[in-house]
């Protein structure tokens, strides 16, 4: 690939992301960060991995005697999600700034608004097909599954609506939206692939 493309990816829990984001990073042959956000954000804070996991696009409030990998207690400071925010956004940031990738959700399309060479792509699907994919990767009763997604996506769209003062999962703030149960998960890939390229993103 000569041209740089950043392709950010939102989306619904169960909805086909991060499978539809490895294909097109096996496709295009660049990187693919999703919890590897997490472990790089942690590396280059200095904090332990275990911290983003735990918050990783939730909001919340938390000791910093749980955050240190080497043992550090001090019971009386606290650090808010913002700061973890910020860090992970720096990470985001560098990760762009030296090469194409695919970056699944954490706010990434609003962190990297400024940046040319983007698309910002949201996938979704109807509950009962996310439904179904979750009670079978999981294990548990399609009812369970329901109301897991609409857990999840409840918290997905509270963490980026508060910290990108946009609107989660609506079209008008993505430059695309699919549903990716119509083409499957290689279709939608596809798909993304040449729109980015009648966009001009890509060879």
């Amino acid at each position: 690939m000569e041209k740089k493309v950043i392709i950010n990816i939102g989306r619904q829990f169960g909805g086909g992301g991060l499978a539809v984001a490895s294909e097109l990073g096996k496709r295009l042959g660049i990187p693919v960060y999703d919890k590897e956000l997490i472990q790089k954000a942690a590396q280059d804070s200095g904090f332990s991995a275990e911290v983003f996991k735990e918050r990783d696009e939730k909001k919340r409030f938390f000791s910093l005697s749980a955050i240190f990998s080497n043992g550090y207690s001090e019971t009386e400071n606290y650090m808010s999600d913002r700061g973890l925010f910020k860090m992970q956004s720096e990470t985001i940031r560098s990760i762009a700034e030296q090469g194409s990738a695919v970056i699944v959700g954490r706010c990434s399309d609003y962190i990297l608004r400024d940046m040319e060479g983007t698309l910002n792509v949201f996938l979704t699907s109807p509950i009962e097909v996310r439904a179904a994919r979750l009670a079978e990767r999981q294990g548990i009763s399609l009812e369970e599954a329901t109301r897991l997604a609409e857990n999840e996506d409840r918290k997905r769209a509270e963490y980026y609506n508060y910290y990108t003062f946009s609107d989660w999962g609506v079209a008008g703030t993505y430059d695309l939206c699919l549903d990716s149960s119509i083409l499957g998960i290689e279709g939608t890939a596809e798909f993304i692939i040449d729109f980015a390229k009648k966009a001009g993103l890509l060879d």
